[in-house]
């Protein structure tokens, strides 16, 4: 794509555009450009992501030499920064003098090519823009991969990083978590979005401790669930039948028993985690066995028997149990009315708080 200039001028630079989360892709039509320069010009060779890639195909890279620049080229009115505006000065320079010009774009040259088409016109200057395809969904998650891997790098990397293991990381695990429910309940998008990412980033942590360990890596991770999702929706996939939420959700579970082999209702619901969400999720299984929960009406009477027997009972370990029963009969009538007890308790929490919270404030307004 022409951008500035007279088509058929003299002078011509061509920009080849990179992504630098998809370091030596490029389109055959920027191989086309490259493989025919006399040579390639970058900012900086070091720092450039493709280098490595290029120099493998046989082609090398040369810093261009920023250029100095004079009275006239210090109108602030002019695009690109006065580091942008040099460099595209050098271009201009080795265009107009007869070289042909091939500069491949990289991270830090956002600025270049207005700075360059700003000077276009007065040097009858064509310039070329060599357009990556269109990037697929997920780039971003490849440069996260590697941000990870340089963190993690045992001669350069970050000593705190370097230092963890799965064990140490899983109370961030649990709290980046609870802090993405917050969010979600809250419909924050901006904080979702952060705390999306700061689970995410969980997941790419401890894939790259299992890639340092030699036991697995991001693309086994990646690669399992996206089989599994493939293997449980047999109806988006292959020739299944689901045309209902609960009718996939049966093929899910049946699909899910044949491939775990598991003959417990409860077999993989681990024991440790929050009470209420335990408390759910075996009513729940007990409930596709046929066990389903009492109705509302059944459950409050449970309830306040269960709490009776508390207040009854002078034995520490039998008023544990009675509220336990409690709870339990709460959970049930939750999920009879098609509550989350789990979400209902949050709910709970943040009006107690912002109840003392608010009162907090206005006695300190009031003294």
């Amino acid at each position: 794509m022409t951008i500035a200039g007279e088509r058929g001028a003299a002078a011509r630079v061509a920009l080849v555009e990179t992504a630098e989360a998809l370091p030596g892709l490029l389109p055959f039509q920027s191989w086309d450009v490259l493989g025919l320069a006399e040579r390639i010009l970058v900012r900086d060779v070091d720092r450039h992501p493709f280098t490595p890639h290029l120099h493998l195909a046989g082609l090398d890279l040369q810093a261009v030499e920023p250029a100095t620049l004079g009275r006239e080229d210090l109108d602030l009115n002019r695009p690109g920064a006065p580091e942008d505006r040099r460099i595209a000065k050098s271009l201009v320079g080795l265009a107009t003098g007869g070289t042909e010009v091939v500069y491949l774009l990289g991270p830090d040259d956002d600025g270049l090519a207005p700075a360059l088409a700003g000077m276009a016109a007065a040097h009858d200057l064509e310039i070329e823009l060599v357009f990556l395809a269109q990037q697929p969904e997920g780039t971003e998650l490849l440069r996260l991969v590697d941000v990870m891997r340089r963190l993690r790098d045992p001669a350069d990397g970050c000593p705190w990083d370097l230092e963890q293991d799965h064990a140490s990381l899983t109370r961030y695990l649990v709290e980046e978590t609870y802090e993405l429910v917050d969010a979600i309940e809250r419909a924050d998008d901006v904080d979702l979005a952060e705390e999306l990412g700061d689970v995410l980033l969980q997941v790419v942590f401890h894939a790259r401790i299992g890639t340092d360990r030699r036991a697995f890596g991001i693309d086994e991770v990646a690669r399992g669930i996206a089989d599994k999702l493939v293997r449980r929706h047999p109806h988006v996939f292959a020739d299944g039948d689901a045309s209902t939420p609960d009718e996939v959700q049966a093929s899910w579970d049946a699909l899910k028993a044949e491939e775990k082999r598991r003959t417990g209702p409860f077999d993989g619901v681990p024991a440790a985690g929050p009470g209420l969400d335990l408390l759910t999720t075996l009513q729940r299984k007990a409930a596709k066995q046929g066990w389903g929960p009492p109705t509302a009406s059944a459950g409050r009477g449970d309830l306040v028997a269960a709490i009776d027997r508390a207040q009854a009972s002078d034995d520490l370990v039998e008023r544990e149990e009675a509220i336990g029963a409690a709870v339990a009969a709460l959970v049930a009538v939750a999920r009879d009315l098609e509550v989350d007890p789990e979400a209902a308790a949050r709910t709970a929490a943040r009006a107690f708080r912002g109840a003392i919270e608010s009162g907090a404030d206005g006695g300190d307004a009031g003294s």
